[in-house]
């Protein structure tokens, strides 16, 4: 709203604040969880995984089909998608990342480009380019209201869901030995290697966690926003990558933390200043710029080296 008696410019009402406050919390936490795969992936590969993005878009088509073609119930169907995304993250892995290992980190980068393209295209292909609704679940579509507050029960959802699926994961990093092993490889490669520990089971279930997340992400979005398309995926795939760039590529804390500030700022953003809606996503780009001109590191990240 604006303060037409002062001429100050926007000011928000605290009930127009909760409610875009509770709105940028639900959306950081949809980047929060397709950032955490992107941070995994970093931290022991020093690979930009860019066919992240890509698996949201797997997930959502799965969790479709599963309701529609297949007709099981949204309990059974979001499951087996997150499943199916975690056997595809670890079949990319196997296929497109594992045999250029060795190889100079350029070459990783473009076979991440490659195996992008290559699911894009083979939805498009497979499943057409027009756009298909997504059947949001009853127990999703309904609205509370609190003190003035109208809020979509998805809207509370997603950042208790988030914190469930980061508590899951915090506890496999730090309370088993698999997680003991995954620290090890981000930290010293080599090391780990002559440890005996077997890095290619280590790779896997890091990309298998982490496609888990981003399908997580992927079906919420597609509750969210209630239409799916082979393309879905690039645009959330790119925030979430800005958003663990800001809290620091490498650091699960720090993926969750930029993720909910760039969430949070978007939402601001339209909020106070409506005429720059339509430049929302170029203002995460720019924070991206900034974010890697003055402080490369990110918020929580540390100088690593880089492995070669």
């Amino acid at each position: 709203m604006t303060n037409r008696e002062g001429g100050r410019g926007p000011v928000l009402s605290a009930t127009v604040f909760f409610q875009q406050m509770i709105n940028g919390i639900s959306l950081g936490s949809l980047y929060a969880l397709v950032a955490i795969g992107y941070t995994m992936v970093y931290g022991i590969l020093r690979l930009i995984n860019f066919a992240h993005g890509d698996l949201l878009m797997f997930a959502a088509y799965s969790a479709l089909y599963g309701t529609t073609l297949f007709a099981l119930p949204w309990y059974w169907s979001f499951p087996l998608a997150l499943l199916g995304t975690g056997l595809l993250g670890i079949l990319v892995e196997r296929s497109a990342y594992r045999p250029l290992r060795g190889a100079p980190r350029i070459s990783l980068l473009i076979s991440a480009i490659g195996v992008s393209f290559l699911l894009e295209n083979l939805a498009l292909v497979v499943i057409g380019g027009v756009p298909k609704p997504f059947p949001r679940p009853e127990v999703f579509d309904r609205v509370v209201e609190f003190m003035g507050i109208r809020i979509p029960v998805l809207t509370l959802y997603t950042p208790i869901i988030t914190l469930v699926l980061l508590s899951g994961l915090l506890a496999v990093v730090f309370r088993t030995r698999v997680g003991k092993a995954m620290r090890a490889a981000s930290t010293d490669f080599e090391t780990t290697q002559l440890m005996g520990i077997n890095l290619d089971r280590i790779i896997s279930v890091t990309f298998l966690l982490g496609s888990v997340l981003a399908a997580a992400g992927g079906i919420m979005w597609s509750m969210k926003y209630p239409q799916v398309n082979p393309f879905m995926g690039v645009l959330p795939g790119l925030k979430a990558f800005i958003a663990a760039v800001l809290g620091g590529i490498g650091n699960i804390f720090g993926a969750v933390l930029g993720g909910f500030v760039l969430g949070v700022g978007e939402i601001f953003i339209v909020a106070l200043v409506p005429q720059l809606s339509q430049y929302r996503d170029a203002l995460s780009f720019l924070a991206l710029i900034l974010m890697l001109l003055f402080r490369p590191t990110g918020i929580l990240g540390e100088p690593v080296e880089e492995k070669v």
